[in-house]
């Protein structure tokens, strides 16, 4: 075999390397996204269960429709909204709830899911809306953290100074992670959405917000604090 066919097949080698790298770099993200989403239509579709079998799909049209699950449950998660946001749903609530606070563990289950879906879900508040870098598990190495709350009395009056909790995520599972108190003064603010940052610790940091990102969560930011400087200022 010659220099020419050695290059040349080299080159061919390369090329078809090339060809099935960007191949899978398409493919890769949409089998996921589709696996994913299956799974989770087909856990949603359990839902039916509390359907009569009478009133079933399976029933009523001879076959099964994959995604029907999840339109039933998005129209229950809408119909206990509605409940609850009368008097006598938020009674029923409260003794719903008064029956679980006498459960031991049950208790602490309850409350603790409850507290972090109010952080989380409700739009009041700056629980995760900050994104911060602390120095964390040792001096000179940063970590990617959300601010979780700043209302913390006791940790600062034992401490003798202003603390912030940091929810510091485990990559690739965000789920999961460690809370760590630290001083507002030895936290940077980064000006990235918590959307661009939680990809880029599902992705393992390979994926980072982009330029266009960080600059819009940048304005957004400085119209954010000019508009309440401004509520500030005005009269009363």
């Amino acid at each position: 075999m010659n220099r020419a066919q050695t290059v040349q097949r080299a080159r061919i080698g390369r090329a078809l390397r090339r060809y099935l790298i960007n191949g899978l770099l398409i493919w890769v993200p949409v089998l996921v996204t589709v696996l994913v989403i299956r799974f989770i239509l087909q856990l949603m579709d359990q839902t039916l269960v509390v359907l009569p079998k009478s009133l079933r799909p399976e029933s009523l049209l001879g076959l099964h429709i994959p995604g029907l699950g999840a339109v039933l449950g998005v129209l229950i998660v809408l119909l206990t909204g509605v409940l609850v946001t009368n008097f006598i749903g938020r009674a029923l609530v409260g003794i719903g709830e008064e029956l679980l606070e006498r459960i031991p563990f049950v208790r602490a289950l309850y409350g603790g899911v409850k507290s972090f879906s109010e952080t989380v879900l409700s739009n009041s508040g700056n629980s995760f809306k900050k994104v911060l870098l602390v120095e964390y598990p040792r001096a000179g190495a940063w970590s990617i953290g959300f601010q979780t709350t700043d209302h913390l009395p006791e940790i600062n009056a034992k401490l003798g100074t202003p603390q912030v909790c940091v929810f510091i995520p485990t990559t690739p599972n965000p789920t999961s992670g460690f809370i760590i108190f630290v001083p507002p003064s030895q936290c940077i603010e980064l000006d990235m959405h918590v959307e661009s940052a939680m990809k880029m610790i599902v992705t393992l940091g390979v994926v980072g917000p982009s330029d266009q990102a960080i600059a819009a969560a940048a304005a957004a930011h400085a119209a954010g604090a000019a508009a309440a400087t401004q509520l500030s200022a005005s009269p009363k």
